[in-house]
């Protein structure tokens, strides 16, 4: 089988590569990533003298690309990771939001119905259906109706009507994942337990909007990887799958504690209260119950033992993080590609 991997250097679709190569060896990958600010071809290079996955620079909203890459490759499955993520960086500028997360993932359906795709699977997030309140106990589902509260969320509530649409109105095959928040390997140190995780062992404290109070339900990088395979693998064509990785609710300020713990820092002085972000959603909680009685899936990793584990990865991984925050990792790609200049 061919896949399409769009997104495959950032966060969570490298991970999903790395999974996807070692469980389905066989596969040929092709892995179609612009490599904005959150895409790092350091995330794959240890998968760089693999002959079966194949890294293409691009733009998914780039129509003589992508339709020139499904001419080429006919490929079976598409997963769309592809995304401009970032709240924080949404409010300040939504252009490349829109852009990239919904007229990309039109070019992407478009190429896909052309070119007969067998299945598209799109990857978005719990945060279109808005917030929960803060004296609220209810959760996340299928059914929850679309609320998004700001430029990124409301992004990916249009690129996910936009799938459902193409699926109803057109018959591409689709399915889609809403997840909760993501942790592990390969998470961009802006992100908070990243950030926190790479600011203490800076040596600096980390910064917490507003009361952290806001909750939020953790879901391992790994544990997501094998959400989206047991969708492609049994989920029913049309159908949306929240996944999500507890069944508690747990605050920012806990997070942070829970890694001063581990790191052995002082909560009070590693820690600064910062003014809170507009329009902040204060809770996401996700009923994983819809995948778990349809297909079998739950999750594997509780929080307190791989947040040690992600802990630990940040503290061998000096060099990945350090290259970020220093910006110098961008200059890996044309390194390794110094044909392409």
């Amino acid at each position: 089988m061919k896949e399409l991997i769009t997104g495959g250097a950032g966060f969570i679709g490298s991970n999903f590569v790395h999974y996807w190569a070692n469980k389905y060896p066989n596969d040929k990958i092709i892995v179609l990533d612009k490599l904005t600010y959150a895409g790092n071809l350091e995330n794959l290079s240890d998968l760089e003298d693999n002959k079966n996955i194949t890294f293409i620079k691009g733009d998914i909203a780039n129509k003589k690309l992508v339709d020139q890459l499904f001419t080429k490759e006919k490929f079976d499955l598409v997963i769309h990771f592809a995304a401009e993520t970032h709240v924080d960086r949404s409010l300040m500028n939504s252009s490349d939001f829109v852009k990239t997360n919904v007229l990309g993932t039109q070019v992407l359906l478009e190429a896909s119905l052309r070119h007969k795709i067998k299945h598209f699977h799109h990857v978005s997030t719990d945060e279109v259906f808005g917030a929960i309140g803060e004296n609220e106990h209810w959760k996340f589902t299928e059914n929850t109706p679309y609320h998004p509260r700001n430029p990124y969320s409301a992004s990916k509530a249009a690129a996910d009507h936009l799938v459902r649409s193409y699926n109803i109105s057109l018959g591409l095959p689709v399915t889609i994942t809403n997840c909760s928040n993501n942790y592990g390997p390969y998470l961009f140190p802006e992100k908070l337990i990243s950030l926190a995780i790479t600011n203490l062992i800076e040596g600096k404290t980390v910064p917490i909007y507003g009361s952290g109070k806001q909750s939020r339900d953790w879901l391992y990088v790994e544990d997501h990887c094998r959400a989206i395979e047991t969708v492609i693998l049994k989920g029913r064509i049309g159908e949306t799958y929240c996944v999500g990785g507890m069944n508690e609710e747990i605050t920012n300020i806990e997070v942070i504690q829970k890694i001063c713990k581990i790191m052995g820092k002082d909560f009070d002085s590693s820690i600064v209260f910062v003014k809170d972000r507009p329009g902040h959603d204060f809770k996401y909680i996700v009923d994983w119950k819809k995948i778990h009685k349809e297909l079998g899936w739950k999750p594997r990793y509780k929080f307190d033992k791989w947040l040690k584990k992600t802990v630990k990865w940040y503290e061998k991984n000096t060099i990945w993080w350090q290259n970020i925050k220093k910006g110098s990792y961008k200059n890996y790609y044309n390194k390794q590609y110094k044909k392409d200049k």
